[in-house]
């Protein structure tokens, strides 16, 4: 194996069926194939759709990849898949093609941790992570802060969401103003045209709880617009649809911007990485530029924050250069997978360690 790996990725936690092809920290390829369309209908993912959009999707997206990068699947050094946390269902599409692709090659399969990678894939962008550093992941499904001293192993949660995601409240607010799904870009469009200042929404957690004060919580924020949109429409009042999304939007980052300064200063952490579909959001990062001055943000480019392959490869090729071993036969899929644990389980280990299982 040369000193620059080539791993292929493999991330079907939602649904997004993403491929990519890294060497070292340079990204060859990166193929995507969303079912957005489809779940758009129902107005949210719905786990089986997402399942049978990642069965229908695969082999095509993997020819693009290969096809993108000029190589041959003969020349993958290493495979990486996301195992966990995701919809199980649609987990189990990836790990099952990776682990067939991993036997019919004879490669090593590494089962990678969705958090972790969404971390990970800076490295493809800004080159290795400053560690220690401090982690804000907000997307649809996750809102966390993460202490990160080894990205491949030594990973700690701070605080993180104990209802609503960013994203998921981003989505139900959208909802609500009658948006398409999903409902983040949209509300980010919208508010560039409102008022922020126009209504006061909560800042969630925001108190001088010790207990909770690096948590985050968006299912009161979005009662608020609720009980905002019924006393506007009882009133017979028009609804200021872009007030409204602006409001609603800096009220989240806010909360999120806020919370992540303060786990920078509590671990004396200089360096903060933003990764997951909001971190895509521009007010997000229009707020971090003017108030996390005395930080190194780093936030990849939006394609990259979204779920894609990029980053389970970029993890998986950190895996290898740092001599982790791969995870053995049988990695399976774990919907609740703790980013305490990296990678998947490690041959020769009878139960849980820290960083694996």
């Amino acid at each position: 194996m040369s000193h620059e790996p080539l791993v292929l990725g493999i991330e079907t936690s939602c649904d997004e069926t993403g491929v990519a092809l890294v060497r070292g920290r340079t990204l060859l390829a990166d193929a995507v194939a969303s079912s957005v369309d489809e779940q758009a209908r129902f107005g949210g993912v719905v786990p089986e759709v997402a399942s049978r959009a990642h069965l229908e999707a695969f082999d095509a997206t993997l020819d693009r990849a290969t096809a993108e990068a000029g190589v041959s699947l003969a020349d993958v050094d290493a495979i990486a898949v996301t195992s966990g946390p995701g919809l199980v269902g649609a987990l189990l599409v990836g790990v099952s093609a990776a682990e067939g692709l991993a036997l019919a090659l004879e490669r090593p399969v590494y089962g990678v941790n969705h958090l972790a990678a969404h971390v990970a894939v800076d490295r493809l962008v800004h080159g290795d992570l400053p560690e220690p550093a401090i982690a804000l992941l907000v997307s649809g499904g996750h809102t966390s802060l993460l202490r990160i001293d080894d990205v491949t192993l030594d990973v700690t949660p701070l605080g993180e969401t104990l209802d609503d995601a960013a994203g998921e409240a981003f989505d139900k607010v959208a909802r609500l103003l009658g948006l398409p799904f999903p409902g983040g870009p949209h509300i980010d469009r919208i508010a560039t045209d409102g008022d922020a200042s126009a209504i006061d929404f909560p800042r969630g957690l925001m108190s001088h709880d010790a207990e909770h004060r690096l948590d985050f919580s968006f299912s009161g924020l979005k009662t608020a617009v609720v009980r905002w949109l019924k006393a506007q429409a009882e009133s017979g009042e028009a609804i200021p649809t872009a007030d409204v999304a602006a409001a609603f939007q800096e009220a989240v980052v806010d909360v999120l911007v806020s919370k992540a300064l303060a786990a920078c200063a509590d671990e004396g952490i200089s360096t903060l990485v933003v990764g997951g579909g909001v971190a895509a959001n521009s007010r997000l990062r229009s707020v971090l530029s003017e108030r996390a001055t005395r930080l190194d943000v780093r936030i990849p480019p939006a394609r990259l924050c979204t779920d894609n392959g990029a980053m389970v490869a970029a993890l998986g090729a950190a895996l290898v250069e740092r001599g982790r071993p791969p995870s053995s036969p049988g990695i399976g899929a774990d919907s609740s997978l703790p980013v305490t644990w990296v990678t998947a389980r490690r041959s020769g280990l009878p139960g849980p360690a820290p960083g694996i299982f």
